[in-house]
């Protein structure tokens, strides 16, 4: 335990940087590219040894939010990345991982309303529903990729996008939601509920944008070409690759 509680405070502390790094900058470029794939490395091993600490510690609810995390994480790049032999099996089980997952945790939630102290495993019932509601998207989302075939343009980047997010927005929150955590590295001005929430916030606010730049933004200029002022034409646009 001792050796990966380290790793683990390592890796959630380069997934926060990559990933807001990833989400803030030009979308498509080596940076975002670079700080994107940095950022889906360290979340993994910030999730391996998650899981691997709290499976110790016989936290079932931080396993599930470690596999979740995982899931967004892997399916985010597979999205960009083109299909290779097995993709389909590999879709498939991803899919199923989410499924499980969404359906778990909102059983958990049921159950925590359910308790007369509103409480399971030491979550309150909105949390478990959140994570519930994720998973589930997640899975009907692959269902609806997987049916239509490779996704391309507009729809294959904010699935991208929104999964990258997610596993950043699940980040931020388990870091900036418990003050001690915080306290440990910011001066104690910055520890305030207000402050705290503000990253987690800040990570919503900046995914939407992105997908309205991808997904209405993109269709407003490419039918209205004269009404979005100086938008570079399809052949200069940056080419949206690989997180």
């Amino acid at each position: 335990m001792l050796i990966f509680l380290p790793i683990h405070i390592v890796a959630a502390g380069v997934g926060l940087i990559a990933g807001a790094v990833a989400l803030s900058v030009a979308k498509g470029g080596r940076l975002h590219r670079t700080s994107g794939m940095l950022f889906v490395y360290a979340i993994l091993t910030m999730c391996v040894t998650a899981i691997v600490l709290a499976t110790m510690k016989g936290q079932a609810v931080n396993v599930m939010v470690g596999l979740m995390t995982s899931y967004l994480a892997i399916t985010a790049v597979t999205t960009v990345r083109p299909p290779v032999a097995g993709s389909r099996r590999r879709d498939i089980a991803l899919m199923v991982t989410a499924l499980v997952l969404g359906l778990a945790t909102m059983g958990i939630g049921f159950a925590a309303l359910a308790n007369p102290k509103r409480m399971m495993f030491g979550y309150p019932a909105f949390p478990l529903f959140l994570f519930g509601v994720l998973g589930l998207s997640g899975a009907f989302g692959d269902f609806k990729t997987m049916r239509a075939g490779t996704l391309r343009g507009a729809p294959r980047l904010s699935r991208h996008v929104w999964r990258m997010s997610m596993a950043l927005w699940i980040t931020t929150i388990s870091f900036f939601s418990i003050r001690a955590r915080v306290a440990a590295i910011l001066p104690a001005p910055l520890v305030t509920p207000l402050l705290r929430a503000l990253p987690v916030l800040l990570v919503i606010v900046a995914m939407f944008y992105s997908l309205w730049r991808v997904r209405f933004r993109r269709s407003f200029t490419e039918r209205w070409p004269g009404g979005g002022g100086n938008v570079p034409t399809a052949a200069a646009r940056p080419s949206y690759g690989a997180p």
